[in-house]
């Protein structure tokens, strides 16, 4: 009897360290998981935590938790509560938030921020945001210039004006897609075209050299001296997406 007891107290204090094993191992998967992805409290019974993928564009802490707004303030009439509904949607552009769609029911530079506002473009970027002073295209056609500071700060177009209906917001998504961004598609109305008409702005199909500086313009640019060879092997130094000069 007393060899069953001491069997008993065995097991039970087996069980005991294994719960205990399990428990913590649980514990230190959730920490984890809560330092990687970041939680920033709770509202009421919900626990809210900003996934680092999703941080740069909307901190659900400032507007659930800083601000006080309810869930019904933006869900179901402004976002689907359903993470990526948005994007999926097809609609989720920055024309949509100045007609006052998603973001822009509330940010209409009157509830809160607008979101044509170049001031405040890092609000939801997650970035400086440091415009481009030129942006130099190398795809289908090598040695494109567009002069970025020439129509932003000497014509003041506003971010929207392009983006992100004629190009996205990022330099070189034009170029991934050579079949398409071609001067057909301008003549079209597409990319530049769609102020490069004639109407606008010069036609695209005229002054070809205030955009197209060729190769030899485009070594010019870059201090790349000419091996001789005709000059389409060579390498050139690059222009990141503020204008600089890299190698």
């Amino acid at each position: 009897m007393k060899a069953v007891k001491i069997i008993l107290t065995l097991g039970t204090a087996a069980c005991i360290g294994l719960f205990f094993s399990v428990a913590g191992q649980a514990s230190s998967k959730k920490a984890a998981e809560n330092s990687l992805v970041g939680s920033t409290g709770s509202y009421g019974a919900t626990l809210t935590k900003i996934i680092a993928a999703d941080s740069p564009m909307f901190s659900h802490q400032v507007h659930v938790i800083d601000l006080a707004l309810e869930c019904s303030s933006c869900h179901t009439d402004t976002f689907e509560k359903k993470r990526g509904a948005a994007v999926a949607a097809g609609d989720y552009t920055m024309k949509a938030l100045e007609e006052g769609k998603y973001c822009g029911t509330c940010h209409n530079d009157d509830d809160a921020f607008g979101v044509a506002d170049p001031d405040t473009c890092a609000s939801c970027h997650g970035s400086d945001m440091k415009q481009p002073k030129v942006v130099v295209f190398e795809k289908p056609a090598k040695g494109v210039i567009f002069d970025h500071a020439m129509h932003t700060d000497d014509l003041d177009l506003k971010c929207n004006g392009c983006h992100n209906d004629l190009f996205k917001m990022k330099t070189g998504t034009a170029e991934e897609h050579p079949k398409e961004f071609t001067m057909e598609a301008l003549y079209k109305g597409k990319y530049c075209g769609a102020c490069h008409n004639g109407t606008l702005a010069f036609e695209s199909g005229t002054r070809c050299t205030a955009c197209h500086i060729g190769v030899k313009g485009y070594k010019r640019m870059f201090g790349v001296k000419d091996s001789g060879h005709g000059g389409h092997g060579d390498a050139a130094k690059k222009v990141d997406a503020h204008g600089n000069k890299g190698h």
